[in-house]
């Protein structure tokens, strides 16, 4: 049984390396005759909307699944019209559009930060009137990791904003003043069976993220249980198939939904050592239609991203339940180069591990200063 993906970076590695235990193979199309996957796959290297490649691609596939967001809708219409896709097109199509996706949001009642439609700049100024400032300009499509965003905090901001403003639609968002950012990861088969992850504590530099804490310290159970309604609302309005993820803030004890994303997902990348099933085992059995494994944790974790640069391997693995993951990708400046991940079985006891991790993770972007703080929310 040969499953075919869209996208040949890391999350499609880590999927793979999920399916052979269970006797899958894979095919992946992906643009970049670099992709990390070449090393463990059947790799196509073509564009996303090349119809001759994407029909050959298709060709003895059981399904098609990706794991990047940013696959031309097309081209999931396209291979959909050939073999089943999952997830469905439409959730990748209300991803891949912000207002779309806050639509979304506000129609299934799941409560979203204040935003506003902009596409020139007396629209700009016009939403900056009615929503005020601080507030984040976006644009409303193809945007990733921090890239096409402005923090507009004065005027002069706002002036620069307005000097670099590209074609086509952007979103406007009033700053929300949370108090941290959550992610739940939920999987939904094609069966109909749900399964849903502990919230996720992230902590971001330059909208990148650099931190996962896992399960999400002092974590109430109606804050668990508003992410997991919400989360469900969206798997079954889009009659959806696979792994989702949706990042929220919370703010004055309520969740505010911020984006989602409709494949596996860098803040649970935590599961592969740190839960019963992974998120990339169990978005494999929910698209094949196989009973889904538990999502339950197997103690307190930690997952550090490696961006731009890496530790000495030995360093890392000197430390006791340390997790080391290296993508296979040259190094550059804001590029996702590797994971760690640490486990233990209480929160003192991750919190111990974090601190015996080598100098290289010192550096204020890994954000260990929140994780060791003596009031940090690591210590529950």
């Amino acid at each position: 049984m040969t499953i075919g993906i869209l996208g040949g970076g890391q999350l499609g590695y880590m999927l793979a390396l999920a399916g052979y235990p269970l006797g899958l193979h894979f095919r992946f199309l992906d643009p970049s005759p670099e992709a990390p996957v070449g090393r463990i796959a059947q790799r196509v290297t073509a564009d996303y909307t090349d119809q001759a490649a994407l029909e050959k691609f298709s060709s003895g596939l059981e399904l098609v699944t990706y794991e990047f967001e940013n696959v031309p809708v097309e081209a999931a219409r396209f291979l959909a019209e050939r073999v089943p896709v999952y997830p469905p097109p439409a959730a990748l199509e209300a991803a891949q559009d912000r207002l779309a996706e806050k639509g979304l949001f506000r129609q299934l009642g799941i409560a979203t930060t204040e935003f506003a439609a902009v596409s020139n700049p007396g629209e700009l100024d016009s939403a900056v009137k009615a929503l005020g400032l601080p507030a984040v300009l976006k644009t409303s499509r193809l945007g990733y990791d921090g890239k096409g965003q402005w923090i507009l905090r004065t005027p002069q901001d706002l002036a620069k904003a307005k000097s670099e403003l590209p074609p086509g639609k952007l979103i406007l968002e009033r700053f929300v003043p949370f108090t941290r950012e959550l992610s739940v990861l939920a999987v939904r088969s094609s069966n109909g069976e749900t399964a849903i992850y502990p919230l996720v504590e992230n902590h971001h530099r330059s909208g990148i993220l650099r931190l996962s804490l896992a399960p999400a310290p002092r974590l109430e159970a109606p804050i668990q249980r508003a992410a997991e309604g919400a989360a469900r609302r969206v798997l079954e309005s889009l009659n959806y198939v696979g792994m989702l993820a949706i990042e929220f803030f919370e703010h004055q004890g309520e969740l505010l939904a911020n984006e989602m994303a409709p494949r596996v997902h860098n803040s649970g990348h935590w599961t592969i050592e740190g839960a019963v099933t992974s998120q990339f085992e169990n978005h494999l059995r929910a698209v094949l239609g196989l009973p889904l494994g538990s999502t339950g944790p197997a103690g307190n974790c930690a997952m550090l991203n490696l961006i731009g640069d890496l530790p000495k391997s030995s360093e890392v693995l000197a430390v006791p339940d340390a997790h080391l993951h290296l993508y296979g990708k040259s190094p550059r400046p804001g590029r996702k180069l590797g994971h760690v991940t640490l486990r233990a079985a209480s929160p003192e006891r991750l919190a111990l591990r974090l601190s015996e991790l080598p100098a290289f993770f010192r550096r204020p972007d890994f954000c260990l200063d929140v994780a060791l703080a003596p009031s940090a929310s690591l210590r529950a």
